[in-house]
C-alpha cells in the first residue's frame, strides 16, 4: 500500500495539466509524506524556495508554521519525516502581478489539482488535517466565513478532525495582531491535544 502513495506522488510530479491549459505555473509538484501519517498539513501552493528545495514549507512560512507546531509539542524533523505535507495546488504559481507575495491559484487551477488532493486524503486517511491559509480552509469551512470565526475552532469531517491555521507566510499580516495571536494560540492548543491523543508516548523518534 505504501507503493500507492509513492506512485501518486510521482504522478503529481509528472503532471502538466495546468501548463497545458496555459497557466503560468512552475512544475514539478512539491509534496512529501508517508502513507502511515496520522497528521496532514494542507497549504495553498508551494513557493519558489519550496520548488528549489523540493520540500513543502521550506522558507519563512515554514519557520512560522513549525514555531506554531513546536508550541503544540511537535518537532519539525520528526513531523517532516513521519507525517504528510501537501497543498491545494501542487506547483509554484509564480509571483502576484503588481503586488507582494505569490499569485493565488485560480479556481480553475484548484479544480484541476483537486483530484490529487482527494486521492491523497483517501489514501492517507489522516486523523488530523491542518489546513493553512484561506484556500485550504475553504475546503472545509464555508467560503464566506471570516478567519476570526474559524481560527481556534475545530470540526470533524468524516474520519478526520480539522484544525485550521492562518497563512504562515511573511506576506500575511493576519497573525500580527494580539487578538489574532490569541486565536492562533487556541488553534495550537487544539493541535497539541490531538497530537497527544494520537501519539501518547510522544513518538518523537525517527
Amino acid at each position: 500500500m505504501s507503493d500507492a502513495i509513492q506512485l501518486l506522488q510521482a504522478e503529481m510530479r509528472a503532471c502538466r495539466q495546468c501548463v497545458d491549459a496555459g497557466y503560468d505555473v512552475t512544475p514539478p509538484a512539491v509534496v512529501a509524506g508517508r502513507l502511515s501519517a496520522k497528521m496532514m498539513t494542507i497549504g495553498q501552493a508551494p513557493g519558489i524556495t519550496e520548488v528549489e528545495a523540493k520540500r513543502p514549507f521550506n522558507a519563512g512560512s515554514g519557520q512560522r508554521l513549525f514555531q506554531w507546531l513546536a508550541e503544540a509539542g511537535i518537532e519539525e524533523q520528526w513531523f517532516r519525516s513521519t507525517q504528510y505535507m501537501t497543498a491545494v495546488t501542487k506547483c509554484y504559481p509564480g509571483r502576484a502581478k503588481g503586488g507582494s507575495g505569490d499569485r493565488v491559484p485560480s479556481r480553475a487551477e484548484q479544480t484541476l489539482c483537486h483530484p490529487f488532493l482527494a486521492r491523497e486524503i483517501e489514501l492517507v486517511r489522516p486523523a488530523l488535517i491542518i489546513p493553512i491559509g484561506k484556500l485550504a480552509i475553504e475546503l472545509f469551512y464555508p467560503r464566506g466565513m471570516k478567519l476570526t470565526e474559524i481560527i481556534g475552532t475545530q470540526k470533524q469531517v468524516e474520519a478526520s478532525w480539522v484544525v485550521p491555521l492562518p497563512h504562515s507566510s511573511g506576506a500575511s499580516r493576519w497573525h500580527q495582531t494580539e487578538e489574532n495571536r490569541a486565536l492562533i494560540a487556541q488553534a495550537v492548543a487544539l493541535i497539541g491535544s490531538h497530537f497527544r491523543r494520537l501519539f501518547p508516548d510522544g513518538a518523537q523518534t525517527l
